[in-house]
C-alpha cells in the first residue's frame, strides 16, 4: 500500500507520469478459533492464525470488547494471535 503514489519518467525535455494504486489484500483467517474446555481455576489459550502478519486484533466476549488485565492476556507473533484467560470460572463460558 505504501508504494501507491505518482511515478515519473523524466528525459529532460519531457516527462511521462503514471499513478499507481495498490489495493490491499483482505485479511482472512488461515486457522479459526477452536472450541475449548477448561477446568475451573485453570487457564486456557484461544488461538487463531491470520493471512497477514501483525494485523490488529480485537478480542471480544459476546458483545463486550476485552482489554488486557490480570484476567486476560493478548499475544501476537506474526500471523498468530492468542488470548490467554487466567483463572477461568463458569461465567467465562
Amino acid at each position: 500500500k505504501s508504494d501507491s503514489d505518482t511515478y515519473t519518467c523524466d528525459i529532460g525535455d519531457a516527462q511521462s507520469r503514471a499513478k499507481l494504486v495498490v489495493q490491499e489484500m483482505p485479511v482472512l483467517f488461515k486457522k479459526e478459533l477452536q472450541n475449548e474446555e477448561a477446568k475451573e481455576g485453570k487457564q486456557v489459550k484461544l488461538t487463531c492464525e491470520l493471512s497477514k502478519p501483525d494485523t490488529p486484533v480485537k478480542w471480544m466476549k459476546g458483545d463486550t470488547v476485552l482489554y488486557a488485565s490480570e484476567k486476560y492476556e493478548f499475544k501476537q507473533h506474526g500471523t498468530v494471535a492468542e488470548l490467554i484467560i487466567r483463572d477461568v470460572k463458569s461465567i467465562d463460558s
